[in-house]
């Protein structure tokens, strides 16, 4: 179970989803009881029947930034950019019209120290320095710079959705982008909670679930593909995240009264898990987690898990393997790409309990 090829699976192209459901909670949902392995099909907005009213429901509230830029350098030749860190530099002012951020290029050459990049509207970034493949780029723009970046940049889609560059993403714009998306600084969408609606969100209210947030900015690194054959010798990216106090208070408690904890994707689990200290109180804070989960984990907070369905051979796929078992969880994804379900971003959801 530690070899990379123990997680690798069968996945027709066909059913990479390249558009969302025509409804958030119009989605699939593969119900998976983790114990006996079975599988039954449902609908998402059934998820309020499958709930408890006891149940605590932490989601991630981080907001995806339209962080993907298309200019060209004062060479001429295109190149485009892709801000990594957007949410995690404190200080800024948002009237502020000069920025510095870390950013992936890609350029038919490399930019080098020194190189000025060209944007629409008088956007101009300069590159400062590189270093393992992340240039550090300093930004000046004719007005505040949040502003302007909303106005111009693209949502940064996942490489296996294809676009038109040349189209409008205003679609994308809205629905790559959970409801509940307040705290901006994500370069993906927490995806497993692009299937809740408010009406579905409010309906888990009046059935007596709690809702509670956290932040984890999903990083580049959740795309960076495990290149180590022994997945034990795999370094995990590192991702800003932050717990509030009340959070912290409201899961701990739910714990102590033998209430469940579902956690709404596997940025909700990396962030509960990484927070959960010796005592199995959850600790408020703010930093960088690097929790790489995969089987043989022993989960100290998280109770059941509301997901998509992830890549073959990710650490995604190894974190929900830890949790439900790899063979079991293997046996579901075959038996969801069997039902034609719908993978990855925008496609369908599963719920483990």
């Amino acid at each position: 179970m530690y070899t990379l090829d123990d997680y690798d699976y069968h996945l027709p192209e066909a059913l990479i989803a390249q558009t969302p459901a025509a409804d958030r909670d119009g989605s699939r949902l593969l119900h998976l009881n983790r114990v006996s392995g079975a599988v039954s099909h449902r609908h998402f907005h059934e998820i309020v029947n499958l709930l408890r009213p006891s149940d605590v429901l932490v989601v991630n509230n981080t907001r995806v930034v339209p962080g993907r830029l298309h200019g060209r350098k004062s060479t001429g030749g295109k190149a485009e950019l892709l801000i990594l860190d957007y949410g995690e530099t404190d200080g800024h002012e948002p009237n502020d019209c000069k920025r510095v951020y870390r950013c992936l290029i890609k350029a038919s050459k490399q930019a080098g120290a020194g190189t000025r990049i060209y944007f629409d509207q008088g956007l101009v970034g300069e590159v400062r320095d590189f270093s393992e493949g992340i240039y550090t780029v300093a930004f000046s723009a004719p007005e505040p710079f949040d502003g302007l970046l909303h106005r111009i940049g693209r949502m940064p889609l996942p490489p296996y959705i294809k676009r038109d560059e040349t189209q409008p993403d205003e679609a994308d714009r809205m629905r790559y982008q959970t409801v509940y998306a307040r705290e901006q600084g994500a370069i993906a969408a927490p995806t497993a909670g692009l299937h809740f609606t408010d009406a579905v969100l409010s309906q888990i209210g009046e059935k007596g679930v709690t809702v509670t947030p956290v932040t984890l900015h999903v990083g580049y690194g959740t795309f960076v593909p495990v290149r180590v054959d022994d997945i034990r010798d795999h370094r995990m990216h590192d991702e800003w995240y932050a717990i509030s106090r009340e959070t912290a208070r409201i899961v701990s408690q739910a714990k102590a009264k033998g209430r469940r904890v579902v956690a709404v994707g596997t940025t909700s689990v990396r962030t509960l898990e990484f927070a959960t200290g010796p005592d199995g109180a959850i600790q408020p804070g703010r930093g960088r987690c690097d929790l790489f989960i995969y089987p043989g984990y022993t989960f100290k907070s998280v109770d059941a898990v509301i997901t998509n369905f992830h890549l073959p051979r990710s650490t995604l796929l190894m974190l929900v393997s830890a949790f439900a078992g790899r063979e079991t969880m293997l046996r579901a994804y075959a038996e969801a790409v069997k039902a034609n379900y719908r993978f990855f971003s925008y496609g369908d959801a599963m719920l483990i309990e």
